[in-house]
């Protein structure tokens, strides 16, 4: 296992981070259909992360109404895991209720649910604090500061954000340095070889901003694991099928991995993953398990090597179209500066 920074601090992470959307216990859920593990299957899960040196968990205060948590919190404890040992990472803004303020990322919510996390998860901190979602109803500059009161009150350590558009983040990061509140540390997004729609503007916002890239669904809700097409009605896909997938771009996928796969022995989700811990912006892929064998296959992508020119023709096989203004040409030169003086 390798471990990487977490963004820009100096926290470092497991390449592979276990997420425990599948820690659930069988209530019923819309969470329910990625998976709905009991404390024991989930303590064995958690085990066998950890014995692989996974240090990174992630989960949210949404995930079966907040029983992830307190099942991830239960299986640690329960494996003897010291706490300074492990990053925790959950989530704020989706429904924990049926009430008008039981979701979003208001400051009555976020310090409402910090608390609720905590008590949840069994612990005095949460390593890394992320906005779940966006909320068109509140005032960015009120979340930035709730985020800000709680890393100062020191129940939270870092913060970050997913599934918001690149502008949007970057938007808060000037507002919160100007302001001298803390800045978001890691974005967590979807990606896959064959969904790279994140690297037309996050991934380069995050370069710039030095942001982690925290990789959610590596497998295409399991297209990538190459057991089954996109229209087939086997696992998760019968019943959500989510995140959407060009069938052409998966079938390209598929067929450029599959030689890889072979050649070094492993499964097509194991290159399809060890292409993502290639990729130099990510921070860390996020996987999900309902079976201690999907796990070990996931686990088994950290010792899949590829080479350049695996990585270029795995990009070959699913280019990501232009899309204005990156067009060759509209934009204009990359840099007005001349060439350097080279004396022949």
């Amino acid at each position: 296992m390798k471990y990487n920074r977490l963004g820009s601090t100096g926290l470092y992470v497991s390449e592979i981070c276990l997420g425990t959307m599948t820690f659930g216990g069988g209530e019923a859920s819309q969470w329910q259909v990625m998976g709905s593990l009991t404390q024991e299957a989930a303590t064995a899960m958690t085990a066998r992360a950890l014995e692989a040196g996974v240090n990174f968990f992630d989960t949210a205060n949404a995930y079966h109404g907040g029983r992830s948590e307190e099942i991830l919190a239960e299986a640690l404890r329960q494996t003897g895991t010291r706490r300074i040992d492990v990053v925790l990472a959950t989530k704020v803004c989706r429904d924990m209720g049926t009430g008008p303020n039981d979701r979003g990322i208001s400051r009555h919510h976020i310090l409402d649910q910090v608390d609720a996390s905590l008590k949840r998860l069994g612990t005095d901190h949460i390593d890394l604090y992320q906005l779940h979602a966006e909320d068109a109803d509140t005032p960015l500059e009120e979340t930035l500061r709730a985020l800000d009161d709680v890393v100062r009150a020191g129940k939270v350590r870092y913060i970050g954000v997913s599934n918001w558009p690149a502008w949007r983040i970057a938007r808060a990061q000037g507002v919160a340095r100007a302001k001298g509140w803390s800045t978001f540390e890691t974005v967590q997004a979807y990606y896959s070889v064959a969904g790279r729609d994140v690297e037309r503007e996050i991934v380069p916002m995050a370069q710039e901003e030095g942001l982690g890239l925290l990789v959610w669904s590596p497998l295409a809700g399991g297209l990538l694991s190459g057991k089954y097409d996109g229209t087939s009605e086997q696992g998760r896909r019968a019943r959500l099928n989510f995140p959407p997938v060009e069938p052409a771009r998966l079938d390209a996928a598929l067929a450029a991995m599959r030689p890889m796969a072979q050649e070094r022995g492993c499964s097509v989700a194991a290159v399809a993953l060890a292409w993502l811990l290639h990729q130099a912006q990510v921070s860390s892929v996020i996987v999900g398990a309902t079976r201690l064998e999907q796990l070990d296959d996931n686990l088994a992508a950290t010792q899949v090597e590829l080479s350049a020119e695996d990585l270029q023709q795995l990009a070959a096989a699913c280019p990501l179209p232009r899309e204005y203004p990156n067009w060759g040409g509209v934009r204009g030169p990359a840099s007005r500066r001349p060439a350097p003086f080279r004396p022949s």
